[in-house]
């Protein structure tokens, strides 16, 4: 029994809010009443005399002890960073056999706002000043737009976006639920000037001389916050979670604050760490919120990329972005979207010849994307019926 109050002391200095909750744990057959059962009638006066004695009562220990715990006073402070790391998960050999290339998936979808690009919006916000009677106004894929608009809720500023037309429905009806003002506009996911679609039209927002400064747009394309965010939250995170085990980085090209943010935190900490950026096969794609950079003159590209850090650079089609993106769905219970699924895709096959540790960036899930999958897997079903049935 002397044991037994030993192994409940332990308890108690670890998580004494286990026996507010449980009040009674379980304990074995024939054992007494246990010690914090006192009073008339208990039998317990010898036991409660051996927890004054050998363990810290609780009187004394309620100073020391928080009384709340994961208890925020905004839903900015649910941000991943390196003291509240977004998880990663080990593919099995199901997903990724015959390889010696361990992959690991770093779930962004666990970000309070479903993506990547909490981090991204929450330090553009963060480091772009705005009067009261200033609007925020930013071209988007969706991801950033849905963070920012959820962080500008929280702090009772207006918002207007600019998005593509051939951004998934999902991701519209998230803005709109969200309230944003939104600017649709025809737009390709991979435009090729900086000056056209959605980036053109906020650009005339804040530059007109007719609104005499209303909009303000953190521009993420060119924000330096873009990769500081990246630099100081999802490298160190990635860093600490593989103990410093990194051979390859895997991100897909967007704004760019990702690949280079990361990149750069790896580099420095060990040069011989590759980063493969991942891009669509050709211009026309539909993989929301990547672009095609290989085609860009480079003073097209994202100002904030630093090239200098890509190793490697993966062309992906849509069919092999949706394919994996399915298969870890059905194979590993991992909902991701079609931008993983490319990523996946070119981590297998990196791994087809390479062997060590990679860690694959999943910047949202398939709930964002359940359209643009259905729409792909009736595609795959049309080609899979015999010519006789179509």
């Amino acid at each position: 029994m002397q044991l037994y109050v030993q192994e409940l002391a332990v308890r108690y200095l670890i998580d004494p809010d286990f026996f507010i909750v449980n009040q009674v744990p379980h304990r074995p057959p024939g054992a007494e009443p246990l010690p914090w059962r006192t009073g008339p009638g208990s039998g317990n006066r010898k036991e409660t005399e051996i927890m004054k004695t050998n363990i810290i009562q609780r009187e004394d220990f309620t100073a020391q002890t928080p009384q709340r715990r994961n208890v925020y006073d905004s839903v900015a402070e649910l941000v991943a960073d390196p003291e509240n790391p977004t998880p990663m998960i080990r593919l099995g050999k199901r997903f990724n056999p015959e390889s010696e290339l361990e992959i690991f998936v770093k779930l962004e979808r666990n970000n309070p706002f479903g993506s990547i690009k909490d981090r991204t919006a929450l330090y553009l916000l963060n480091g772009t000043p705005l009067d009261e009677d200033q609007v925020l106004t930013e071209p988007t894929a969706g991801n950033t737009g849905i963070a920012l608009a959820a962080l500008s809720n929280a702090r009772g500023t207006r918002i207007e976006l600019a998005l593509p037309d051939g951004t998934p429905e999902e991701k519209k009806a998230l803005l709109k639920f969200l309230g944003a003002e939104l600017l649709e506009v025809e737009d390709e996911l991979c435009p090729l000037f900086p000056t056209e679609g959605a980036r053109g039209v906020v650009k005339s927002l804040v530059e007109s001389a007719a609104y005499n400064g209303r909009y303000v747009s953190p521009n993420q394309y060119e924000n330096e916050l873009n990769v500081e965010a990246h630099y100081r939250t999802t490298g160190p995170e990635i860093w600490a979670q593989t103990g410093g085990q990194i051979d390859y980085f895997f991100a897909a090209f967007g704004t760019c604050g990702t690949i280079t943010g990361v990149g750069r935190y790896l580099k420095e900490r060990n040069p011989d760490v590759k980063i493969i950026g991942i891009e669509p096969a050709t211009r026309q794609h539909r993989m929301s919120g990547i672009k095609r950079i290989s085609d860009l003159p480079e003073e097209h590209r994202p100002k904030i990329l630093d090239y200098s850090l890509i190793d490697e650079i993966i062309p992906v089609t849509d069919d092999e972005a949706f394919g994996a993106g399915v298969e870890a769905a059905r194979v590993e219970g991992l909902m991701v979207g079609p931008t993983t699924g490319a990523l996946l895709h070119a981590a297998r096959q990196v791994g087809r010849t390479n062997s060590g540790t990679a860690v694959v960036i999943s910047p949202d899930d398939a709930t964002k994307y359940i359209s643009t999958y259905s729409a792909w897997l009736s595609e795959q079903e049309g080609k899979a019926k015999p010519e006789s049935e179509s």
